[in-house]
């Protein structure tokens, strides 16, 4: 009985190649992908499609919503629940409530944003399959990696290794599934 995978990975020495084998990959027709890089490289994202569109939706609802319940709040108080007139001062003074809206707008968005990414990103995440991988721990120094998933519709463990090793990789690995 086989052990199930993750993927297969492939280890570059350089950015270049982690970007030309992405591509390549793309080209050949894969699409779940996944790259591993010690510093952002700009285009990777892009071509891999990630998508970030959700994120300042996030942060503007939730910045929003708590703009309303802090505005609604101070109103309710001081015109509704205990109104108190002091020097002829009007009970709604909307230029008052302002700031602390604002305030409560930035607070509910930066909170929303963290949360949401966690949630996103599936954080914290201890154990990932690809930490099994020797050299691995590289990823975060000097090596760039590239993995075909196992749920990419053309898989095939194979096919895959070879196409991987055109690509004149330092290492092709297998990237065992997390039990």
């Amino acid at each position: 009985m086989t052990q199930p995978i993750y993927g297969i990975m492939a280890e570059f020495k350089t950015p270049e190649a982690l970007m030309e084998a992405v591509r390549a990959a793309k080209r050949a027709g894969y699409t779940r992908l996944d790259a591993f890089s010690p510093f952002p490289l700009s285009d990777l994202a892009t071509e891999l499609g990630v998508r970030t569109s959700v994120i300042p939706w996030i942060a503007a609802v939730a910045g929003l919503v708590g703009a309303v319940i802090q505005y609604g709040s101070q109103y309710w108080m001081n015109a509704v629940d205990y109104p108190l007139n002091v020097g002829g001062r009007p009970l709604h003074s909307w230029p008052a409530f302002i700031p602390a809206s604002m305030i409560v707008a930035i607070l509910w968005a930066g909170a929303a944003t963290l949360i949401g990414l966690l949630v996103i990103l599936r954080l914290p995440r201890l154990n990932h399959p690809v930490f099994a991988v020797p050299g691995f721990e590289r990823a975060s120094e000097d090596r760039f990696f590239v993995c075909i998933l196992q749920d990419d519709p053309k898989f095939d463990s194979e096919a895959i290794r070879d196409f991987l090793g055109t690509l004149s990789p330092l290492a092709v690995r297998e990237v065992p599934a997390c039990e």
